[in-house]
This record gives C-alpha cells, structure tokens and sequence, in this order.
C-alpha cells in the first residue's frame, strides 16, 4: 500500500500509477445480497441454473456491483495521512467493457490523474482499472472524483 503523509506529497503523484488492490474473488452471495440491496434481480446475476445456460456461461456481477468495490479495494492501494475527512464527489467516467462471472478473482488498479486546489483541501480525479484474472480486458474503468479536506 502507497501512503502519503498529507495533501501536499498527494498533489506531487500526479501522473503516477499507485499500485494495485489484492484479489478478491466475487461470490454468488455478494450477487445476491447487491440484487436485494438494489432490487435488480435479473436472471443473469440470481438465478444460477439459468445464468449457466445463458450467454455467460455463468451468472454474472451487477455492473454497479463491480463499480461499488472501488472504496474496499482502494483502502488497499493508497491513502492520505493528516487529512480531517474525505468525502466521494462523482464520477467522471465509468465503463464496464467485460462482464464479471460469478467465481472470478478481480482486483483494483489506481492511477492519480490530477490534484486541484478546492476550499478547505484538495480534490483528486483517480483512474480506477478493475481487472479480473485471465481476462484481457478490465471489468470496469471509471474516474472517481474525491474531496479531501486537510
């Protein structure tokens, strides 16, 4: 894990990849308990024996399920010492160029695009690649937009 000591030692990473989150592999329950939480309970994320003989070959990850992974799997790629809070402000981009199956191992790639002045603190524009093993295209690509306050 990359730590920075503060907003100022952030700010100077710009342009530089951070590293890369552990492997996680994504469970039928993780599918199952994001389809209650959102009620999206498509037959290609919930029900197994159909998803199997479907497209996929498998039940698949909701697209947002895969996009919500970033906060877990970015506590284990970088963070920001001496900072009072920070707070999610958006995205900018977000493509899910792959579709993830159920058992596949996934894991975060993070690059710190740019770092501009905001009141109270600093705001940063990450490019997160979410990767799945054996997979040559990325599960999801987006840009996250965070308000850090020092």
């Amino acid at each position: 894990m990359r730590v920075f000591s503060g907003l100022d030692e952030l700010a100077d990473a710009v342009g530089e990849h951070l590293g890369y989150s552990e492997w996680h592999t994504i469970t039928q329950e993780q599918v199952n308990l994001f389809a209650d939480a959102t009620g999206d309970h498509q037959w290609i994320h919930v029900d197994v024996e159909r998803a199997t003989k479907g497209p996929f070959g498998a039940p698949i990850a909701h697209g947002y399920l895969t996009l919500s992974l970033i906060p877990m799997l970015a506590a284990e790629v970088y963070r920001v010492d001496n900072l009072t809070m920070g707070v999610n402000y958006g995205l900018n981009k977000v493509r899910f160029p792959q579709v993830v199956r159920v058992g596949s191992r996934v894991r975060a790639g993070a690059e710190l695009v740019e770092v501009t002045e905001v009141p109270r603190g600093r705001q940063a524009m990450v490019r997160w690649t979410i990767e799945i093993d054996g997979e040559d295209k990325p599960a999801c690509v987006a840009e996250t937009v965070a308000r850090l306050i020092g």
